[in-house]
Parts: structure tokens; C-alpha cells; sequence
């Protein structure tokens, strides 16, 4: 089946190498051992990049950098989205000052006319997962499209750049990337812009600090658009814009996993027992129609969706992964035993986290105030 990687649809089997063609991504040739020491970078995961030989550079000279992300507030946080909350957790320990908008506005015109639904989804299913997860919030600066800062120059300079953005944007771009266009669609494009270059403002950090953006590849036709802007608009000297790309961690049917299908993802606050029932009926198997036929040819990993979930994370050991890869490809390992494996692990990690969600609430309390 033909592949289709897109902002809006993401379907078919994906051949990451014609992705990395197509978008004119750069591969990975080799990294300094500190960032072999990321899961996601040392499994390939995280398969390719723009620009990331400056965020390199500043990791082995001890340089400040950004690293920014945005969330989206509208349905349950999975585990496909934990992927860019481990990615800014390991910026996090190398030193990075994090930057974390909610997208508001952008679901206000696309999703859901109800912000104040939107913030409440944005607080206790997304922040309170982040947090428990390990984001530290003293040096985060998180923060609503809707209401970006308290201290009015901040605020002015995010809205005020959004504005003079629009004038090195055209109408062929936006719908390039947009497709149907709405004054509301191009207004989120705009300020999505501002997301990712207001760091370097003189009102938030130092002039040119280098900014990573780590996405999935769906998401890179927002980083051109901002890419191209920021190197149009001559009132700022903005210094080019890093991103990362990393795989789609599948759906349990396959596909990319859908906050809109409960049955294609696990939510981390699905209950253990949830997780694990979901696990044994919905994650697509790679093994073979019969035991006997199992144990002769063998099952596929790289199909298999229970894999998949231990790969991305789940099973952090090295050996132990290429044991579990190893034993099920030769037919050792039955599929039934893989998803006992994994679901097992699954329930470990969920009981775990959600005992660290209910320690997240009460910090986020503190502070609740200031946030909106």
C-alpha cells in the first residue's frame, strides 16, 4: 500500500528512507556518544534531522539552548504522545530551558469552539502526565496560545512577531500546508510560527539561541513554513530553526495511533488491567496463523505492534530487546507470550505512573493560579 505521511492523515506502510527523499530530511550519519546514551536516538527511532549539528555543537561545549514543543489539548495523552515528553525529558537532563505551548487557539479554530474545556483537558490529562513523567516546571516555560505571559512585553513581542510574520507568507503556502483555508487556520499557522521563533526574542532568551523542535515527520510542512519565515523577516536576525523526526509508534491495529479510536492506543490513564486486555485483543500480531506454523517460520518484529511498544521504550535493555527480537522471529517466542511480555510491562509502568500523576496534581496546584 502506498504510504501517506501528512499534518492531517498519516496511512500506509512508511518507508522512512523515500520519507527522508521526499520531505529532503537529512539521515543520521553518526552522533557523539552522549546522545547514544537516548533510547530513541540509539534505536533509530529518531531517524532524521534538519539542522542538528548546532544543538551538537552546544551539548559538548555546555551551551545554552531552546528546546520547544507544543501539545495539543483534545483527547487522551498515549503513548505515541509520551514519545516527545521522553525526547524533552532527555533535553531536559542535558540543560535545555524547555518551552511548552499549549495549542489553544489552534484547536479553538480546528477542533473544539470551548476553551475552557480545552485548558481543563490541557491541564489534567496533558500537563499533569507530563509532570508526572518528570518535566520539571521550575525550568519549563509552559504557557496558553491564548495567554502567553503575564509580563505585557513578553506577551507583545509573541503576538506582535505572529503579525509581522504574516506579511512574508503567502496564500499558496498556507494552503500547501493547510489545504482548505480558513482565516482561523491561517491566524494558528501564524502564530504556530511565533511558537517556534519567539524563544529567540530579546524578551525571552538571548538573541539566535539555537532551538529544537522534535516532531514526528507529519508535522515537518509547520516547520518549513516557519523555517522559510524566519529567514524572510529582516526586522529580527533569527538563527535557523533545528528538528528532529522520529517514527510513528503504531496504532494496536497498525497505522499511527488515533486519540479518536480508543482501541488503536493505550492511555496512560488507562487502568493496568485495561492496558492489558486491549494489548491481548487489538495489537496486531506478526506471528503466524498457527502455533506449529509459528514454530517453523517464524513471526515478523517488525510488524508486530507488541514489539513495537518494548522498541519505543517499553523495554529499555538493550540484550533483553534483542533476545525478545531474536527468540519470536525464530519462532521460539509465541505471539501470545510477546503480548503477555508486554502487557505485563505495561501494567508495571501504568501502576507506577499513575501513582505519579496523583503526586503531579497536588504540584500543579501550587501554581495553578499562575498558569491561567
Amino acid at each position: 500500500m502506498a504510504f501517506k505521511v501528512t499534518p492531517w492523515e498519516v496511512k500506509g506502510n512508511i518507508d522512512y528512507d523515500k520519507l527522508i527523499k521526499e520531505f529532503g530530511l537529512q539521515a543520521f550519519d553518526s552522533l557523539p556518544e552522549e546522545f547514544d546514551k537516548f533510547l530513541l536516538f540509539r534505536r533509530g527511532v529518531i531517524f532524521a534531522h534538519r539542522d542538528f549539528g548546532k544543538i551538537v555543537s552546544c551539548v559538548i561545549n555546555k551551551k545554552p539552548f531552546v528546546m520547544m514543543t507544543g501539545l495539543m489539548p483534545s483527547g487522551k495523552m498515549h503513548f505515541g504522545h509520551k514519545m516527545v515528553v521522553d525526547e524533552i525529558l532527555y533535553y531536559q537532563e542535558l540543560g535545555a530551558k524547555i518551552y511548552l505551548a499549549v495549542a489553544d487557539i489552534e484547536a479553538y479554530n480546528s477542533r473544539n469552539p470551548d476553551l475552557k474545556e480545552l485548558r481543563k483537558c490541557a491541564i489534567e490529562e496533558y500537563l499533569t502526565n507530563y509532570v508526572a513523567l518528570g518535566l520539571d516546571l521550575k525550568k519549563t516555560d509552559f504557557y496558553f496560545q491564548t495567554k502567553r505571559s503575564n509580563d505585557g512585553k513578553k506577551s507583545n513581542a509573541y503576538y506582535s512577531l505572529a503579525d509581522l510574520l504574516a506579511r512574508h507568507a503567502t496564500f499558496n503556502e498556507f494552503k500547501a500546508v493547510y489545504g482548505e483555508i480558513s482565516p482561523g487556520k491561517m491566524c494558528a499557522a501564524l502564530l504556530q510560527a511565533s511558537d517556534m521563533l519567539h524563544p529567540q526574542l530579546p524578551e525571552f532568551e538571548n538573541d539566535q539561541i539555537p532551538t529544537i523542535i522534535p516532531v514526528g515527520s507529519d508535522q515537518d510542512p509547520h516547520l518549513r513554513l516557519a523555517r522559510d519565515l524566519s529567514q524572510r523577516i529582516k526586522e529580527f536576525n533569527f538563527t535557523q530553526l533545528s528538528s528532529t523526526y522520529h517514527k510513528f509508534l503504531p496504532g494496536l491495529g497498525g497505522g499511527k495511533m488515533s486519540s479518536s479510536d480508543p482501541t488503536s492506543f493505550i492511555a496512560l490513564t488507562d487502568s493496568p488491567e485495561e492496558a492489558e486486555k486491549k494489548i491481548k485483543k487489538y495489537a496486531f500480531s506478526g506471528g503466524q496463523p498457527t502455533i506449529e506454523e509459528h514454530r517453523k517460520k517464524g513471526g515478523n518484529p517488525d510488524v508486530d505492534v507488541s514489539y513495537q511498544f518494548l522498541r519505543f521504550g517499553l523495554e529499555p535493555d538493550d540484550k533483553k530487546l534483542k533476545q525478545i527480537h531474536d527468540d519470536y522471529k525464530s519462532g521460539k517466542l509465541l505471539t501470545g507470550e510477546l503480548k503477555q511480555i508486554t502487557a505485563d510491562k505495561l501494567k508495571l509502568f501504568l501502576k507506577k505512573h499513575q501513582e505519579e500523576r496523583e503526586k503531579a496534581k497536588k504540584k500543579i496546584a501550587l501554581y495553578l493560579d499562575q498558569l491561567l
